[in-house]
């Protein structure tokens, strides 16, 4: 007899089930900064951290790139370069042209889903030796600058009294910065226009003169000290002196000596300081072997004021003492005055070998449209100096400030300057740099030059 066998039910093959996109969160997407600068045919233009994550999922399993710019003259998608592979990547932007273009950056995740974050792109133009050029943003005002070792170089801004730390190889923003305005006691700006460092102290000072439209003002008077410690990106920075008489100090000597420079009458209230007869400091750099007696160098006046004329040094022969409260007032020396080809002083910095250079430009321009250059002295009273090389010209900015001076005999011994940018019209939109709303999109340009 057969014995009945229980059918068994035969399961249809069941297709294979993806990882459900619930599984996975919405990718999140941040930049280190929304707004990004960056400059036609730049090389080492500032870049975007850009950070990406997604529960759930491995954060190399995210794309990153462009998808949709609002101008494509500025800046395509193809443009924009984001490279690494973790959660953190580098966002770059190669410009086709000046102006602003806000660019549309999507992160792809796993389960079809993805995000989006618009980037604010604004591009300058192009200038000579881009290949040499770096950038420095967060402000456009670089007026002073000096060596911090490492690598690093510490600028002043003459539109605000915060000093910035700055990587000197790479463009960006600075990796710290400090304001001594209420340590001074000011509260406008001091219209920082040089420094120079000896050991561990930097010394700072005003312009010492009036403001654009004559009018006398007191902070733009203030010369002030800082201690230096540290180095590199770990530089710090301490007040350690002030000084406000110099102004007064200078045109009071002047007056004694006959009136030869017209510094009473260029500083006068109502008077402009940049003009040939005008009265506005713009270097400072000490003496041949000298850590005591400092040259204080003349933008304005030249001397004779005329077309011409010859720049003018004045040493203070007790400089630190007036930072530390041991002297009451200065004391001078002989003024020197240097043929600089009817230009005059924007800045001289000078090295452990007593070799200076002096950034010669114009008392009137406020843009590179006027000559400048560079002259090599010894520092010496009665030496003239002697020109190196014409600096370019056409592109924007001014030529402000050089941190420091390499051994000038060395063969192919290069120097970097640094341009005050702040009237520039960056981006073509009619609005100078310093009036710029976002500090990402304001700078200032750093540029080698071979010396010899």
């Amino acid at each position: 007899m057969a014995v009945a066998v229980a059918a068994v039910p035969v399961l249809a093959a069941l297709p294979a089930v993806p990882a459900s996109a619930a599984s996975y969160g919405t990718p999140t997407i941040s930049f280190s900064a929304g707004y990004l600068s960056g400059a036609v045919g730049a090389t080492g233009d500032p870049t975007v951290t850009v950070t990406v994550a997604q529960s759930g999922a491995s954060a190399s399993a995210l794309t990153v790139a462009a998808t949709a710019s609002t101008r494509s003259t500025v800046a395509r998608t193809g443009d924009v370069t984001v490279t690494g592979t973790g959660a953190a990547r580098t966002l770059s932007v190669a410009a086709q042209g000046v102006g602003y273009t806000d660019l549309t950056v999507k992160v792809t995740g796993l389960g079809g889903l993805s995000a989006t974050r618009t980037l604010h792109y604004a591009a300058s133009a192009a200038v000579q030796y881009s290949a040499a050029s770096r950038y420095l943003t967060g402000s456009s005002d670089a007026s002073a600058a000096v060596d911090a070792g490492g690598g690093f170089i510490v600028v002043g801004d003459d539109e605000s009294n915060t000093l910035r730390l700055y990587d000197r190889n790479n463009s960006g923003a600075p990796v710290r910065s400090w304001d001594f305005s209420t340590a001074l006691g000011v509260s406008k700006e001091i219209d920082i226009e040089a420094a120079t460092r000896v050991g561990n102290t930097i010394y700072w000072t005003g312009s010492l003169g009036n403001n654009k439209d004559g009018v006398v003002k007191p902070d733009r008077h203030t010369v002030f000290a800082t201690t230096i410690t540290g180095s590199g990106a770990a530089t710090q920075l301490t007040l350690a002196g002030q000084y406000h008489g110099l102004r007064d100090d200078l045109i009071d000597w002047d007056s004694a000596n006959g009136d030869r420079y017209g510094f009473a009458a260029g500083a006068a209230d109502g008077q402009v300081p940049k003009q040939i007869d005008g009265f506005n400091v713009e270097g400072l750099e000490f003496a041949p072997g000298s850590s005591t007696t400092a040259y204080v160098g003349f933008r304005a006046p030249l001397t004779p004021a005329v077309t011409g004329g010859r720049a003018l040094l004045v040493p203070v022969t007790d400089f630190p003492s007036l930072l530390d409260g041991s002297a009451s007032h200065a004391t001078f020396g002989d003024p020197i005055e240097l043929d600089l080809g009817g230009l005059s002083v924007r800045d001289i910095r000078r090295n452990d070998l007593g070799q200076y250079l002096i950034v010669a430009g114009s008392w009137a321009a406020e843009d590179n449209s006027a000559p400048y250059a560079l002259y090599r002295w010894n520092g010496l009273p009665g030496s003239q100096p002697v020109k190196l090389v014409d600096l370019p010209t056409g592109d924007y900015g001014a030529w402000e400030a050089v941190p420091d001076v390499p051994d000038l005999d060395a063969p192919g011994a290069r120097a970097q300057l640094i341009t005050d940018d702040g009237s520039a019209d960056l981006y073509h939109d009619g609005t100078a740099a310093k009036d710029l709303t976002h500090p990402e999109w304001k700078k200032s340009r750093s540029t080698w030059f071979t010396l010899n």
